[in-house]
């Protein structure tokens, strides 16, 4: 209760209310519900206007901006409202804010009328296009860019196009060797499910959308999180839960197990196995099964996780020869460690100047933290630093490209292994009078002073940004990846609301790394530059909703970070050695055959834009195969996936990268042949 009396009076310390109003959200729920009320998402809604560091109560974001994003939650295709939809939506909307405020959520049942009613008549249409005259057009081309289309004028005009759509949905199920008759019922069921979703919709997750929809109207950042999302925001930073360990997902109505997580009950059972499909869920030794076939996934994975200990039985469908067959499977949940997600170390022998020398590739997927079990990003790394000091490893690479950032104490911590002490970043405040905060490295140990290479691509962000932006503004590594990374340069908080009714991560400042620099839009440009698979220009911050613009202050390096003599010596990056590597990288990557297919693709993108050609995806004879590889990649052994990792393309040229940089660090030149 400690904790959420705490956050209470947060809550009314941000939206300037009395401690009496915000106590409301403490007191116990209704007896028929524990789910969001009005009173909750007036003080909820107001709390983002009192720490988002650009709108406050009196200055808020303009009023169509909540309506569009409630219109992107409730229409993301644009295949169910028409204009005249919208406009009625946008009546409902013109006062959102003011309704809130006075406790009246009566306007967002309203809406969510107008999209059930829409939902059923395409359904309904959807149903007799695919009747026993249906035929497949491997024709069809189409634009699929919702932003570059308009909602369609009339009932026809959105007719016309959900035949295109209708097509496109069978043209991915004949593309993985589905018979036409399979792939008309699966399509089939999945209108059917999208009616039954939309009608039983929880009014918890109607205001739930709102509060989401509002907090995007800030910026590209701001969410609300339902207590289901907290709930799986919190695993991520903690990289661990309590339940079976098995990744699910949804399969035409029917929940099925993607993955087995090592080490986790249903692994060591021997009772579950991949492709399983959940069709009934009992609690205990002698509970009741619930059926579950067309169940939200969501909802699914509430009844199979649980508290440690406690027995859960699954009714299992299991396919044998041409048939299939009936298994129960009774587990006991246990807590679960999500090890593929925590920082790790691969060694390797490589060639540097004509010597086969020792060295580390660091993995680092995400900056998460648990202060429960004192177990961060930081830590780890710095843990496996040591082990790498102790394998006699000689150069370093730390594999960003797909982190997507997480815990800022982290970075900062992160940053700070690299060099002496100094600071790292600065975090800006909502009152411009008062400066930005500094946040350093404080630790004088220098955990690794030898050769590093930092790997990013286009989707690094955020915390991601503060490490590479930061060792790049010392000079202490060499940035290795796509043109710039995704460019993320706000800082969010995260903070539950009591009564758990979810949480609010709303933006409080803008970040800038030490050489005054803001990643924002710009990202963090690379020293040395690979293609990459995401190296478009629809990937990064400047393409999102709202997004804040790019800001720069004053350089603020310190002089501390800098160790010239001893053990802790490092060399700083000269100009002349990036210029050596850029062009001994290039001639490799020239001449590559799997950067030549990267390549290919972003050229592929780039000149088909967003038209998808049906005849194109029946064509697809990877497809399948594709799919079969990822599912079998989720359940490969450590050492299969370490193998796989290894192949990577721009894991192969980071090491390379290093090897040469290795070379120039020990006084002997490296020239482009």
């Amino acid at each position: 209760m400690k904790t959420a009396m705490i956050s209470i009076l947060l809550l009314a310390s941000l939206v300037g209310i009395n401690y009496s109003s915000a106590k409301a959200l403490s007191r116990p729920a209704a007896a028929d519900s524990d789910d969001l009320q009005c009173a909750h998402v007036s003080i909820i809604a107001q709390a983002f206007l009192g720490g988002h560091v650009k709108y406050t109560r009196t200055e808020p974001p303009p009023q169509e901006r909540f309506t569009e994003q409630y219109l992107k939650r409730m229409d993301p295709s644009k295949i169910y409202l028409v204009k005249d939809d919208i406009k009625e939506i946008q009546l409902k909307t013109a006062k959102q804010w003011e309704r809130i405020l006075a406790q009246d959520c009566k306007f967002l049942d309203d809406i969510q009328k107008i999209l059930v009613v829409r939902v059923k008549e395409r359904a309904e249409f959807a149903k007799k296009f695919l009747g026993k005259d249906y035929k497949f057009d491997a024709k069809v081309e189409f634009s699929f860019d919702p932003d570059k289309k308009p909602y369609p004028a009339t009932k026809k005009e959105a007719e016309d196009f959900l035949k295109k759509y209708i097509h496109f949905q069978i043209s991915n199920y004949l593309a993985s060797d589905m018979k036409l008759d399979e792939a008309k019922a699966s399509v089939t069921k999945f209108w059917d499910r999208s009616v039954k979703r939309l009608s039983e919709m929880k009014q918890d997750d109607i205001k739930a959308g709102y509060l989401d929809s509002y907090a995007r109207s800030l910026d590209p950042h701001s969410s609300f999180f339902s207590k289901d999302v907290f709930e799986d925001f919190e695993i991520q930073m903690r990289l661990s839960l309590e339940g079976i360990g098995a990744t699910l997902s949804n399969q035409d109505g029917m929940t099925v197990v993607e993955a087995l997580v090592p080490g986790g009950s249903a692994a060591r059972s021997g009772q579950i196995q991949p492709q399983d499909k959940i069709i009934a869920v009992a609690q205990g030794e002698k509970g009741e099964p619930e059926n579950v076939i067309d169940m939200d996934l969501r909802d699914v994975v509430k009844k199979i996780r649980g508290a440690k200990g406690t027995t859960v039985r699954l009714s299992i469908l299991r396919k044998k020869g041409d048939g299939k067959e009936r298994v129960e499977a009774i587990l006991i949940r246990d807590k679960i460690n999500l090890e593929d997600e925590a920082a790790s170390i691969t060694y390797l022998d490589k060639d540097v100047g004509g010597a086969r020398r020792k060295i580390g590739v660091l993995n680092l997927p995400s900056f998460y933290a648990d202060s429960k079990e004192s177990r961060s990003a930081a830590s780890d790394l710095k843990k496996l630093i040591t082990q790498a000091k102790e394998n006699k490893v000689e150069g370093l690479v730390l594999d960003l490209a797909n982190n997507g950032g997480g815990s800022l104490d982290d970075a900062v911590k992160i940053a700070g292994l690299f060099f002496q002490t100094g600071a790292v970043v600065k975090q800006s405040a909502r009152d411009g009078a008062k400066g930005e905060q500094a946040l350093k490295d404080r630790d004088s140990a220098v955990d690794w002073p030898g050769p590093l290479v930092v790997l990013t691509s286009r989707i690094s962000a955020s915390a991601s940004e503060i490490v590479a932006g930061t060792l790049k503004d010392y000079k202490r590594a060499v940035i290795l990846g796509n043109d710039h990374t995704f460019g993320k340069g706000s800082v969010q908080s995260v903070m539950p609301v009591p009564n758990n009714l979810g949480a609010i991560k709303v933006t409080v400042g803008m970040f800038f790394t030490a050489g005054g620099n803001s990643t924002q839009h710009r990202g963090v440009d690379s020293d040395v530059r690979i293609p990459g698979p995401y190296e478009n220009d629809e990937v990064g911050e400047k393409n999102l909703d709202y997004s804040l613009p790019p800001k720069t202050i004053d350089a603020f390096l310190s002089p501390d970070a800098y160790v010239k003599d001893g053990p802790g010596a490092w060399k700083a990056i000269e100009t002349d050695w990036l210029k050596t590597l850029t062009a001994r990288s290039k001639e490799r990557v020239d001449k590559d055959d799997e950067f030549k297919k990267i390549l290919e693709e972003i050229k592929k993108t780039k000149s088909k834009g967003k038209i998808i050609k049906l005849s194109d995806i029946v064509k697809d004879k990877d497809s399948k195969e594709k799919k079969e590889k990822a599912r079998a990649a989720k359940n490969a052994t450590k050492e299969e996936k370490e193998k796989e990792y290894l192949k990577r393309p721009d894991v192969i040229e980071a090491t390379n990268v290093l090897a040469d940089l290795m070379v120039l660090e020990s006084g002997k030149s490296v020239t482009a042949k």
